[in-house]
């Protein structure tokens, strides 16, 4: 103690010691920062890049909004319409179909393009394709599956580009534009559905609107269709073929007035035309017998 050296090397000593420590703490927080920013990394790395290296593609289903499915929309034309019983009966006479000497309300619209020229279709939102068939009477006819249980349809196609089971993408080519005999006045067009639960909705109330909102107004379809008398259109999948299809005959069977008109039907005395003439008859020998 008594040396003169001692004091100033322990002040040396703690000076270095405090030193150390403030290094170490520095040190420590730049690892933890480091750390955080690594697991950041991580989480950022495992949303965006799959499993195999490759940038993962979004579910954009939800966020899509239903488009015309046409590749150029400015060059397509409506020719008919939904048959909307809201409508004016402007719109209502635009969207129906003569068909076989009957007319028939319309489940969708039909698209064309200039006068009588082919256009791709395409997919209106992504989905999944769950069926191809050749109808008899709307030509080509493909179904997409969508979320919400909301589908799409498209009809009379004369070449069809995919196969059932295949996951298309929103502007995917669906097939080309052809004719049908369902909408044979239409000529080169495309049928487009789009059904909510089974149920068709008007397509051009949901143009540029997400599919949620499909939802939203499917109940008010229903109400207004269970209010009012059912179309008698044939469907996609109730329709038969064409060969089967006939007009529903009008048949008036008038109700005889009396049993006395009904006997005279059954004995074959007289024609129906003579009717007004028996009844003159009968209620003047009636009298007679009376008097």
């Amino acid at each position: 103690m008594r040396k003169k050296w001692l004091y100033p090397a322990l002040y040396l000593a703690v000076a270095a010691m405090v030193l150390v420590g403030v290094f170490w703490y520095q040190s420590s927080s730049n690892d933890v920062a480091d750390q955080l920013n690594e697991e950041n990394q991580n989480v950022e790395d495992e949303v965006f890049i799959g499993q195999d290296d490759e940038e993962a593609v979004p579910v954009t289903s939800q966020g899509e909004n239903l488009e015309m499915p046409v590749a150029n929309q400015d060059e397509a034309t409506i020719v008919t319409k939904y048959f909307d019983y809201d409508a004016t009966d402007e719109e209502q006479e635009s969207a129906l179909v003569l068909y076989n000497n009957k007319y028939y309300q319309s489940k969708g619209i039909d698209i064309a393009k200039g006068e009588g020229e082919e256009f791709a279709v395409t997919a209106a939102l992504s989905g999944t394709v769950t069926e191809v068939k050749e109808d008899p009477l709307y030509g080509n006819v493909v179904e997409l599956t969508h979320d919400d249980d909301v589908t799409t349809v498209y009809s009379s196609l004369a070449e069809v580009e995919i196969q059932s089971g295949d996951e298309i993408e929103q502007g995917d080519v669906i097939g080309q534009a052809g004719q049908n005999s369902f909408g044979q006045s239409n000529g080169v067009h495309a049928h487009f559905e789009v059904r909510k639960d089974g149920e068709p909705v008007n397509p051009e109330n949901f143009f540029g609107q997400a599919v949620s909102s499909i939802e939203s107004a499917a109940t008010t379809e229903e109400e207004v269709s269970e209010t009012t008398e059912p179309s008698d259109e044939p469907t996609l999948e109730e329709e038969p073929s064409e060969s089967g299809i006939q007009p529903a005959p009008e048949q008036d069977e008038p109700a005889p007035e009396d049993e006395g008109e009904a006997e005279s039907d059954e004995s074959g005395e007289t024609d129906d035309t003579d009717e007004p003439i028996i009844d003159e008859e009968s209620s003047s020998s009636s009298s007679t017998t009376q008097s």
